[in-house]
């Protein structure tokens, strides 16, 4: 089994450098490869990025900024493992985390593994942020009759087909809500294991605004009564 780590960067010349360091340093159980997507940032992200010498690592650049699901599906385009995970560059996800997601894979309890975003005062960028993501994931388990913990975590991980059958549309933050309403639309329930979080503030650099929450609502409710795709 090979696992590609799709990492869409934008913007991140600080922690860039940092986030695939501590990527590459986890005891992975298989085979990896960390395939990095440039979204046209503007700083000197591509600069860090030209100094990594690691054949496990691979970049590749929008030349202009697309959006996290562009970046997304370009490293899907590019991925060669049996499996992707989505790890960002900004260092609130522990990749030391992603073995836990590779456990029920390997072991057969799974196919489509979610990291569960553990909230507390110390972790929660802030009160309207959580409320936030539990106001969308409850919509999803809504519409589809799930039970999600935590639709908005950035550690999904699925086979590399599936996810490419899904045929995702998003550019941005949106793709969250797309993967998420399509695998239920398919009756594939996401199985979760607990992860760290530290969520960083908006002068650390986050980037996520209310307005992407309206954005993934209006996609839920999209894609409950789109026809399904065919399955795979």
């Amino acid at each position: 089994m090979k696992l590609s780590i799709l990492m869409p960067v934008y913007n991140e010349q600080d922690h860039v450098a940092e986030a695939l360091k501590q990527t590459l340093a986890v005891d992975y159980p298989c085979d990896i490869e960390v395939i990095v997507v440039d979204d046209g940032s503007r700083d000197g992200t591509a600069e860090v990025l030209r100094t990594i010498d690691d054949p496990r690592v691979r970049v590749f650049t929008h030349p202009r900024n697309r959006g996290k699901g562009a970046a997304i599906r370009t490293g899907a385009h590019h991925a060669e493992g049996d499996y992707l995970v989505i790890m960002d560059a900004d260092l609130e996800y522990d990749p030391q985390d992603l073995p836990k997601l590779l456990a029920p894979v390997m072991d057969g309890r799974a196919r489509v593994v979610y990291g569960n975003r553990v909230f507390g005062a110390h972790t929660a960028y802030s009160f309207w942020y959580v409320m936030g993501n539990k106001a969308i994931t409850t919509a999803a388990n809504i519409f589809y009759n799930s039970y999600l913990g935590d639709l908005e975590t950035c550690f999904k991980l699925m086979p590399v087909p599936l996810f490419r059958s899904l045929d995702i549309r998003s550019r941005g933050f949106g793709i969250e809500a797309e993967i998420t309403a399509k695998l239920l639309r398919r009756k594939i329930k996401p199985y979760e294991v607990p992860i760290s979080y530290r969520a960083r503030s908006r002068e650390e650099g986050k980037k996520i605004t209310w307005k992407d929450g309206v954005e993934a609502l209006w996609i839920l409710g999209r894609e409950r009564v789109r026809r399904p795709a065919r399955q795979q």
